[in-house]
């Protein structure tokens, strides 16, 4: 499924890499491992990277995006990973690109690019460009190869949820042929300085349940102003506090912003995915987002879910 793509690699020049906003390990991993294969194996070409910050996955080497002007996108092969719809896309100047192609492990919500090259059976994105880098027979350095594991890791949950299968092993085992180190892949995900610890235990202590025992944490703006920490953090980065309560197969965390009310879906049994969609939302069969209108959206939403459960 990969040779149209290699394809449009082999054909253009220069090559715009964008991901999806807010961007988590896989989505820079990913963005990172495909412009060091593609320079490693066609170093005549220009590859750039596109996007709004690392934030906390700037610990990541060569995280930082490149600041290109318009004209650059004049005949180029812009490549969009990790993204399921459009406006999820960081950098709208996708669109000025001569040719745009995407790889993605997302449900497919719908065509984003000329070329489409998605794949659920992949637990990541950067599972699904190792696969294309293996298969097309390209070579690998090691920052590429880091670059994918971490994703790898980060969105299987350290190899837990069960979209990890022998295919992420396999994979993953091929990438650490390579010479780079884990150990500081682990500290960097899993370090925390007290400050933060104290943060988790606030929202723990924030944990509301429905009747059917959906866990949920709403954070009014007020209270998300009061805890200066930015947006990601609260909103993905709190989700997984209400991870492994027992009795608990769904839970969601709800975040108010400026503009809308963020929300972050997890399930260790349901296919919530079609509750995000239907508020305009995506992502995966248990994890998935939406971004709603206001809070009375996102307690429809929270009976919506309520529903799922069985009585």
């Amino acid at each position: 499924m990969f040779e149209q793509m290699l394809e449009e690699i082999r054909q253009a020049n220069p090559i715009i890499i964008h991901r999806h906003n807010k961007p988590d390990g896989d989505a820079l991993g990913s963005q990172i491992g495909l412009k060091h294969i593609i320079r490693e194996n066609f170093p005549e070409k220009e590859v750039y990277m596109v996007g709004d910050p690392a934030g906390r996955f700037s610990f990541m080497e060569d995280s930082v995006m490149d600041e290109i002007p318009d004209a650059y996108y004049e005949g180029a092969l812009a490549i969009i990973l990790d993204t399921s719809a459009t406006h999820l896309i960081s950098d709208d100047r996708y669109s000025l690109a001569a040719r745009t192609a995407r790889m993605d492990h997302h449900i497919f919500c719908g065509q984003i690019a000329q070329v489409e090259v998605t794949d659920t059976s992949y637990e990541s994105c950067c599972g699904l460009v190792a696969q294309f880098a293996k298969e097309s027979g390209l070579r690998l350095d090691p920052l590429a190869a880091k670059s994918l594991y971490i994703g790898m890791v980060t969105d299987s949950g350290r190899f837990r949820y069960d979209s990890t299968t022998a295919q992420t092993f396999a994979l993953a085992s091929w990438l650490r042929e390579q010479p780079f180190t884990t150990e500081d892949i682990y500290y960097h995900l899993y370090a925390e300085d007290f400050e933060a610890k104290k943060r988790k235990a606030q929202f723990v202590m924030k944990v509301q349940f429905t009747d059917r025992k959906v866990a949920y944490i709403y954070n009014t703006l007020e209270e998300c102003k009061a805890l200066e920490m930015d947006t990601f953090s609260i909103s993905r980065g709190m989700v997984n506090t209400m991870a492994d309560i027992k009795g608990v197969d769904i839970w969601v965390n709800f975040t108010e912003t400026e503009e809308c009310v963020l929300c972050e879906l997890r399930s260790s049994r349901y296919n919530i995915n079609p509750i995000a969609v239907k508020y305009g939302g995506g992502g995966h069969a248990k994890a998935s987002g939406a971004s709603l209108k206001n809070r009375e959206e996102a307690m429809a939403m929270l009976a919506d879910l309520d529903a799922m459960m069985e009585p």
